[in-house]
């Protein structure tokens, strides 16, 4: 079924139903030139030069096509950390120029992820590890009896934190899901969460999130946005698609050092328990009650909820890569980044059917909009063996397996003639992923084509 077909369109996927559309679309190693891209330069990203040995003992250049699991480190990203390491100091403790410089600069990396994804003036925003880190951060701080809510087709680090959640099938299309979602929340007393992905990692197919969000609050519920996959390839606004969370990686986002980020709003966020005790979490620690005072607390936590759920020495260094991230992104503007990434998505996905044997995994068909992400199958061979392959004689990198998503591939699975792959194996019912991103050329591509051409001419 097409995207048309189902009546959600590519422009409809970020546009609320009350509110207007949202737009959208090692430092001393050598750093390749910008690539222009019409109006606009495109930042280079490390490692673009990389060779790789390749069966016979060759060395070719590293054709990347694995940026679904982690991108390369974005040019402007490494200089930020660069200027910011000779300084590098405690924050928020310290009196000395170099904490204070420090803090500074941890700071402002809030602002600019705050600026980043549209947040409200009031949201929290709070520094994790990883999405599955600030995923987990949030999932204990649901006030007690939460419903949360969630499809089966989520990434495991949306799915596996909640306790009993109310599992939703695959939809068949957007529309399906919103009408999910809505029976789900139908009967729900008390507080409700509905979690959600906004691109899917595995076929990177882009969901009715402010459909959702609208539905969610209709019931008085909150959404949970898993923006791992789509703020790397497009503008995320959450003011204006009405969204209560969202999370998502530095090292998806080209800030390999690792940080995440969990913002949205700061209630529940305030009235839990912090999600780690100690320095930095703590306003005082007391003697506790008293006769004179019974009721004094031992400890006495932030109420500001950043502070109370950051203890410890946070990833500074992680936190500035994700701000120049943020900063490289937004200068570069998105029309000039979402317009290369079609040409080369439009010539991939065109090269893979033309390709006899291989199969595209879709949720909903071959018309929806998605972003840089492209699974597949191929007659006659494992995923591993596909990968492999790629890998070993012709220098390509791509990712196989179930991409920590294990129900949805399963799923899409079922919907293709896996031939060489038995579905009961949990080893060898998987895929192959190619994703693509800044970085990632014409000759990239073509060359994984042309290898899986070479490939399927191998079966006779």
């Amino acid at each position: 079924m097409t995207s048309k077909e189902s009546g959600v369109s590519a422009l409809s996927i970020f546009t609320a139903p009350t509110a207007s559309a949202v737009t959208g679309a090692p430092a001393e190693a050598p750093v390749p030139a910008a690539r222009p891209c019409g109006e606009r330069e495109i930042p280079a990203v490390l490692g673009a030069d990389l060779e790789v040995p390749v069966r016979g003992g060759r060395l070719v250049p590293y054709a990347n096509l694995d940026y679904a699991a982690s991108a390369p480190c974005l040019e402007p990203v490494s200089a930020a950390v660069a200027a910011a390491l000779p300084a590098y100091s405690s924050v928020h403790r310290g009196a000395g120029y170099a904490s204070q410089l420090t803090t500074a600069r941890y700071e402002q990396a809030r602002h600019t992820v705050r600026a980043f994804t549209g947040a409200r003036p009031g949201d929290a925003v709070v520094f994790t590890r990883n999405t599955t880190d600030a995923t987990n951060l949030l999932a204990r701080s649901l006030p007690e009896g939460t419903t949360v809510v969630v499809f089966d087709t989520e990434h495991h680090a949306s799915l596996l934190p909640w306790t009993d959640p109310v599992r939703l099938a695959p939809p068949a299309f957007p529309g399906e899901a919103v009408r999910a979602a809505d029976a789900a929340l139908e009967g729900v007393r008390g507080p409700a969460l509905l979690v959600v992905t906004a691109a899917s990692n595995v076929t990177g197919e882009l969901w009715p999130i402010a459909a959702l969000a609208h539905i969610a609050h209709r019931h008085g519920a909150r959404i949970l946005v898993d923006a791992a996959q789509l703020a790397p390839h497009r503008p995320l606004n959450l003011t204006a698609l009405d969204l209560d969370y969202v999370v998502f990686s530095g090292h998806k986002l080209y800030a390999p050092f690792g940080t995440g980020v969990l913002v949205g709003r700061p209630d529940w966020l305030a009235g839990a328990e912090p999600y780690l005790k100690g320095g930095g979490a703590v306003r005082a620690v007391n003697g506790g009650a008293t006769a004179q005072d019974p009721d004094a607390p031992e400890v006495e936590w932030h109420d500001d909820p950043e502070a109370r759920h950051e203890a410890g020495t946070p990833n500074v260094l992680g936190a500035v890569a994700l701000a120049a991230a943020c900063d490289a992104l937004t200068a570069t503007g998105w029309n000039a980044l979402v317009r290369e990434e079609g040409r080369l998505l439009g010539r991939l996905r065109a090269g893979l059917a033309a390709v006899e044997g291989v199969h595209e995994l879709s949720l909903w068909g071959p018309d929806h909009p998605r972003v840089g992400i492209v699974s597949f199958v191929v007659d006659g061979f494992t995923a591993r063996e596909v990968a492999e392959t790629l890998s070993n004689e012709y220098g390509i990198g791509v990712r196989d397996g179930k991409f920590c998503a294990h129900p949805f591939v399963r799923h899409l699975l079922d919907a293709v003639d896996t031939s060489g792959c038995d579905p009961d194996n949990a080893v060898t019912a998987s895929a192959v992923r190619a994703s693509i991103g800044i970085g990632t050329t014409e000759e990239h591509v073509d060359r994984l084509l042309a290898a899986l051409a070479d490939l399927t001419s191998r079966r006779g």
